[in-house]
């Protein structure tokens, strides 16, 4: 901390008469030199070497024994209160949710393929089926998504699962963002439709074409 009184101190140099000639040799440099001394004078290290607690320093204050102290239960984040529990959650009242709570656009279904290929497929297979890259290496196989339990899942349990984790898959909650779990859950139904499709479920003009396609 710097304690400079600068009125008192011109008044200091002002009172030196040989530093006040103008033509003095030096002077303006002498000056400046006393100056940077009375400063450096006056130079404290109070705050820089106050006692203070560390976060992961050792303390024999707490009987813990350490400086940092836990989150208070309930804490939250700013930013980070959360109470669209569809949205963040994928459950209502213990219930997984069966519409999403994301409106269903073809961006989102593309953007749902782009994060589950980047971060399902190389277990679940890009189309789903359990075939992924790691398990052709050993990795436990995963269900395949057109089994009848996963076919009749709610979309919520998709949610829930990328979220949390499932046996041997590990939560990728810090790795994706909610809105993009949703994504990928959509698309994960888009898949399973698209493997059990009926061409009666077409548009006519789309089932015009896949007949000429054949």
């Amino acid at each position: 901390m710097i304690l400079i009184n600068t009125e008192a101190s011109a008044r200091w140099l002002r009172s030196r008469r040989f530093l006040s000639f103008p033509g003095a040799p030096g002077g303006r440099a002498l000056r400046m030199l006393l100056f940077a001394l009375l400063m450096c004078a006056s130079c404290r290290r109070d705050m820089m070497d106050q006692p203070k607690a560390k976060t992961f320093s050792k303390s024999s204050f707490f009987k813990d024994g350490t400086n940092a102290r836990p989150i208070p239960p309930n804490t939250v984040a700013r930013g980070d209160v959360r109470l669209d529990q569809a949205f963040y959650t994928g459950i209502v009242n213990g219930v997984y949710v069966t519409q999403s709570p994301v409106e269903l656009r073809p961006q989102l279904l593309r953007h749902g393929r782009e994060r589950y290929d980047a971060f399902c497929a190389v277990c679940h297979g890009r189309v789903g089926d359990g075939h992924g890259m790691v398990v052709q290496r050993g990795f436990p196989q995963p269900p395949s998504f057109y089994v009848e339990r996963l076919r009749n899942a709610p979309l919520g349990h998709f949610f829930d699962v990328i979220t949390n984790g499932y046996g041997a898959m590990a939560s990728f909650a810090t790795k994706v963002e909610p809105r993009e779990r949703w994504a990928i859950a959509a698309y994960i139904r888009t898949l399973q439709l698209s493997q059990n499709a009926n061409t009666s479920d077409l548009p006519a003009d789309e089932r015009k074409k896949l007949e000429q396609t054949q």
